[in-house]
């Protein structure tokens, strides 16, 4: 959404000079760059039932907004945290879809005119017609080979089961909110 918001000022359109060329590879760099970012991220209701926002790392789940605790209340309110570790397959996903938005990115019209200015019709005709295929291609890959990350933004609010049997109230809020409102 950032990238369709400020392509087409960054591209002049599609009438670039040499700054505008630059500006518009930044963009589509950045956010290339934020896709595979994005990739390793997840929100999650820990035991407490906050809502934790974090990125996955080598050695397993850290959360952003986690108070300064130890590595054992960081366990103790997520218990899968040291499972919760990249693997090779969250690489594939973050590569394959920084490379769906490129592959997009460059399907726009004012991006083509602006960084390929003198491209025949069969190189724009691909270029405007891969989107479509890889972006089949790229849907079946993410179906068949699922990945756990969900990103920042989506967190699962069904009730989950907790230690000792119990189960958490994660919804609670929001049944609350919908009896008020």
């Amino acid at each position: 959404m950032a990238f369709h918001a400020l392509a087409p000022s960054f591209s002049n359109h599609g009438v670039c000079g040499t700054a505008s060329r630059y500006l518009t590879l930044v963009l589509i760099a950045a956010c290339a760059a934020s896709c595979l970012l994005l990739s390793f991220t997840d929100s999650l209701v820990g035991h407490d039932g906050r809502l934790y926002y974090g990125v996955a790392m080598p050695r397993g789940f850290y959360p952003f907004n986690f108070d300064d605790g130890t590595c054992d209340e960081r366990t103790c309110k997520f218990n899968d945290m040291p499972r919760m570790k990249i693997k090779a397959l969250d690489f594939v996903h973050a590569l394959v879809s920084a490379v769906l938005f490129i592959v997009v990115a460059l399907g726009n019209a004012g991006i083509q005119s602006c960084l390929f200015p003198d491209i025949g019709s069969d190189v724009r005709e691909v270029l405007m017609n891969l989107p479509v295929g890889l972006g089949f291609l790229s849907s079946m890959v993410f179906m068949i080979f699922q990945t756990t990350w969900k990103s920042i933004g989506y967190t699962d609010l069904m009730p989950r089961q907790q230690e000792h049997g119990k189960r958490s109230n994660n919804n609670a809020v929001y049944k609350q909110k919908e009896r008020s409102g």
